[in-house]
């Protein structure tokens, strides 16, 4: 085919809320036709189960396809798959190489993933000052969870020298594109200001995205909170 472009983003979207099974077999015919971007969305899939039963080996197969034929973010998804172990044997170091594939093309989140694996050491050797360079580049490209952590990096003075003033401004970035770590460490910053308000406000939100492990953590330390506001956050009238 000729387009780079496999179908209209609407039909498709329409597809896969009335008939998921028809947009998935539209999606493979062009993924099997040489279509990159649909061998990507093959691979998505796939993953999770979208018009088709979850197959964490075919997503994988789409991923490799379309990232050998030059996607970055089928790149990122293959080091992904290759990190977590799925459809495959996790392997750190093979999933450092496609990560590392995909920031040399400048995709934010794979810089923010081999930035992950450099600062623990995971399947490369430890190098935290390269992962706060990566993490800062990432960060300039609008990534929101790197800002959460470029901003911890700033405060803490991690690998670099402290900042509180520079700490503040990208984790208040953090918080309004989305992260909701970002959104918890502002208002956190925003409690110690005094400014009660503002900080039940980014907590609210916080609290609507967390991850399952971010709860765990910051729910018990909200109810001990000095502020009633807060507190109430996580009343179990409120949840």
């Amino acid at each position: 085919m000729a387009s780079n472009t496999p179908f209209d983003s609407d039909v498709l979207a329409d597809l896969l809320l009335h008939d998921p099974q028809a947009a998935f077999a539209r999606v493979r015919d062009a993924a099997q036709a040489g279509q990159v971007e649909a061998q990507l969305l093959l691979a998505q899939m796939h993953m999770e189960g979208k018009g088709t039963p979850e197959d964490a080996a075919a997503a994988l197969l789409w991923y490799e396809t379309a990232a050998n034929n030059g996607a970055p973010m089928a790149m990122n998804m293959l080091g992904r798959c290759h990190e977590l172990g799925q459809g495959t044997t996790a392997n750190p170091s093979l999933a450092a190489v496609w990560y590392r594939r995909a920031a040399d093309t400048g995709l934010d989140w794979g810089l923010y993933n081999l930035a992950n694996l450099l600062a623990t050491g995971r399947g490369v050797p430890q190098d935290r000052a390269q992962a706060l360079a990566l993490y800062t580049r990432a960060a300039h490209l609008g990534h929101a969870k790197s800002m959460n952590l470029l901003a911890r990096h700033l405060e803490d003075g991690l690998d670099t020298g402290r900042d509180p003033q520079a700490a503040l401004a990208w984790y208040r970035r953090a918080a309004e594109a989305g992260d909701f770590r970002g959104q918890a460490n502002y208002a956190s910053i925003l409690l110690q200001a005094g400014e009660i308000e503002q900080a039940v406000h980014w907590l609210r939100l916080a609290l609507q995205h967390g991850s399952p492990a971010f709860m765990a953590h910051i729910v018990p330390e909200l109810a001990a909170s000095p502020h009633p506001q807060v507190r109430a956050l996580v009343a179990p009238s409120a949840c």
